[in-house]
């Protein structure tokens, strides 16, 4: 649980401005550094977030949802060697493997990019019951005030946080703050922006990935 106690603290400010979250040049490197593979699913990540504008929200949910699952799940000790390492969405499709925190991201950050609301996301750190574990899903809200859907790596449908009864809501972030989790609902503001080593370090690696 020692990377929830550092997430209370954090808050998703500062995020990386750019055009695009893909480039010619991130497509060379993911070749480059990854493979022929990886950069092939780097393609269809920017074909994923071009071709869909006259999608409805519930639909780029699914859309994301389901591309981002199908990257392997392994931890960040299998993956990048180290206990917790907050991948890029470039790096976890470089891959083509992720944990909790990496399928959460690249979701957060692509839906973002295909124009759903901030305000409608947040990142919500939950106690997985059934595996008496830490985990992160996205929980995106349809209207103020509603229960939100929870995009998850461990259940491939999204189903609305009520009807998730092995899930047990922590804390949730996004843009705006950092909030207490209230039952399924929205939960209790309890702060602002205070920066840790793993944000700042995504969001470097990320403004590296945009400028090329």
């Amino acid at each position: 649980m020692r990377w929830i106690v550092l997430a209370i603290a954090l808050l998703l400010g500062g995020v990386v401005a750019s055009d695009s979250l893909v480039s010619a040049a991130l497509i060379q490197w993911a070749k480059q550094t990854y493979g022929e593979l990886a950069a092939n699913r780097i393609v269809e990540w920017q074909n994923l977030m071009e071709t869909h504008p006259d999608a409805n929200e519930t639909e780029k949910l699914t859309l994301v949802n389901d591309f981002f699952n199908r990257l392997t799940y392994r931890s960040d000790l299998n993956i990048w060697g180290k206990e917790d390492y907050w991948a890029t969405p470039a790096e976890a499709l470089g891959r083509g493997q992720a944990d909790c925190e990496d399928y959460s991201i690249a979701k957060y950050f692509t839906l973002r990019e295909m124009g759903v609301p901030e305000e409608k996301m947040r990142i919500m750190y939950v106690k997985a019951l059934e595996l008496n574990q830490a985990h992160m899903v996205l929980t995106y809200y349809p209207e103020k005030g509603a229960i939100p859907l929870v995009l998850d790596n461990l259940n491939g449908q999204i189903l609305s946080a009520d009807k998730r009864g092995d899930l047990a809501p922590v804390y949730s972030f996004n843009a705006e703050g950092l909030w207490l989790a209230k039952s399924r609902g929205r939960g209790e503001k309890v702060g602002s922006s205070s920066r840790i080593s793993l944000w700042q370090d995504l969001k470097a690696r990320m403004a590296r990935e945009t400028a090329q």
